[in-house]
């Protein structure tokens, strides 16, 4: 007991310790790096780049943010997953693997269009006059966010003695994303992956209670840190590996070729589902 009574103290100490230091500084945007982001970034080049068209990546968790007796009504997690998506195919490879056509604003782009047709057919000769023609994908990439599991896992330790005591909690959560690719010119499912990203949050805290001068005092002090890893950074994370393993999976099946000499560690046992490209090709 006397030796647990010696330890405590300098446990609650070393918690006190761990606050973050605020600063009122002015810095510079965080462009964040994540690990599955270096290694999308770092996937040979194609040998010949797809096209595809993204229309839609969504939330169909239909979660909300819970808290203690309260039920907000902004979602668990974010609205801008397709965005995430978009960005992790133009990342693949640096900017050498999916060309990715604009499906989002659809609508503002054939607007544009409208308006350098008329415009050249007012003012220009009959040579300018034609708008050339947009850019069809051959493949569509969509899914969505198919789950947000809450509390898969928690617990903590602790201790208290006299008065004194200190604790370590811990949970962790996960986030699922689904992503396929469809052919346009079959509507055939080549490809379909899922990723998994956990999410941990842990916190440290301490306190003290105890009566002095004779029991006549009180004396109550508490403290604590915690952190929350970023759902946002999470889904990211896991829409980047989900892209990953779709370019290695669509290099085991026959799709497409990563690199020479260059193979998914895990190798895919699906059958070879046809060659997008080739589709392409052959209807020209």
């Amino acid at each position: 007991m006397r030796l647990l009574f010696k330890i405590l103290p300098i446990l609650f100490l070393g918690g006190c310790a761990t606050h973050p230091e605020w600063s009122t500084d002015i810095t510079e945007p965080e462009v964040v790096r994540l690990p599955a982001y270096q290694e999308l970034l770092n996937v040979p080049p194609a040998t010949q780049m797809p096209v595809v068209a993204v229309y839609g990546f969504k939330d169909l968790t239909g979660q909300r943010k819970a808290r203690d007796g309260i039920a907000d009504f902004s979602t668990a997690v974010t609205q801008g997953s397709t965005e995430m998506l978009i960005d992790a195919l133009k990342t693949a490879g640096g900017g050498t693997w999916f060309r990715v056509v604009e499906r989002q604003g659809i609508e503002h782009l054939v607007r544009e269009r409208q308006i350098i047709r008329s415009t050249r057919k007012e003012y220009a000769d009959e040579e300018s006059q034609g708008v050339g023609p947009l850019l069809f994908a051959g493949m569509i990439i969509e899914g969505g966010i198919i789950g947000y599991d809450t509390n898969i896992e928690t617990g903590g330790q602790g201790a208290r003695t006299l008065g004194i005591g200190f604790s370590r909690k811990y949970r962790k959560d996960v986030v699922t994303v689904s992503i396929r690719a469809v052919s346009v010119l079959s509507g055939e499912i080549l490809l379909n992956v899922q990723a998994k990203k956990t999410i941990l949050s842990y916190g440290t805290g301490g306190d003290v209670f105890r009566f002095t001068e004779q029991g006549t005092q009180l004396v109550e002090y508490e403290d604590g840190v915690g952190n929350n890893e970023s759902v946002t950074y999470a889904v990211r994370t896991s829409i980047e590996a989900g892209v990953l393993e779709l370019i290695y999976q669509g290099h085991d099946r026959g799709l497409w070729k990563v690199g020479e000499g260059h193979r998914h560690p895990h190798q895919s046992d699906g059958t070879n589902d046809g060659h997008l490209i080739g589709e392409e090709e052959e209807n020209e």
